[in-house]
């Protein structure tokens, strides 16, 4: 129920206030944190262009890394000729997502975080890429609702044809292939576990 009022006045000060792209500009971030949905229905037709997803990525570059070596690094299909490559790479996902119109690969560069002189600082190793690739991808999903889009963050992908698509060097890990455009239907909120169940006290 509080969801379905949050949409309610979101839309509301949309309509009162202007707003970018069918979000308000004003959104605070639990709003955003209850607005933003894996979409997997998107609308036809609708477009981005290149300035909004560089206004998109340059917020994800303000995410944390380890050491600040910012090891995440982003491959955008956004012509119609790469946008509909990267379907055919992306499994059970193409139809889903089919009217999306950008698609975002997401890799790191391996060797930089979590690493001291070229050796592993602890036993997580190239873990520490990844982690801070989720955190980057956590910002861009979140300004990615903030500028009125959608996203889907896809673990279903062929690494190989991508990387040859791309020319993704080898020293990268491709992790996540990111939808991103115009939610289509309003999608349900998800149950969550109890929070005792994931959080301990001491």
């Amino acid at each position: 129920m509080k969801y379905k009022v949050l949409i309610a006045a979101a839309a509301l000060l949309c309509i009162l206030g202007g707003c970018q792209s069918g979000q308000p500009a004003s959104a605070s971030l639990d709003e955003l944190f209850l607005t933003r949905r894996s979409i997997r229905a998107y609308e036809p037709g609708r477009t981005v262009t290149e300035a909004q997803v560089r206004e998109l990525l340059a917020a994800a570059q303000n995410a944390p890394s380890w050491a600040n070596q910012q090891p995440s690094k982003y491959y955008v299909a956004i012509s119609p000729e790469k946008q509909a490559a990267v379907l055919e790479m992306i499994g059970g996902n193409k139809d889903r997502v089919a009217n999306a119109p950008v698609m975002i690969v997401s890799t790191f560069e391996k060797g930089k975080s979590g690493f001291f002189r070229g050796t592993p600082a602890n036993d997580a190793g190239d873990f520490w890429g990844a982690y801070d690739n989720g955190l980057s991808n956590a910002y861009l999903v979140l300004k990615a609702r903030d500028m009125g889009f959608d996203t889907l963050i896809m673990g279903m992908r062929d690494s190989d044809r991508l990387r040859e698509l791309f020319q993704i060097p080898e020293n990268e890990m491709i992790l996540a292939v990111i939808s991103l455009g115009y939610r289509a239907e309003e999608p349900n909120m998800p149950t969550h576990r109890p929070l005792d169940e994931v959080v301990k006290f001491f």
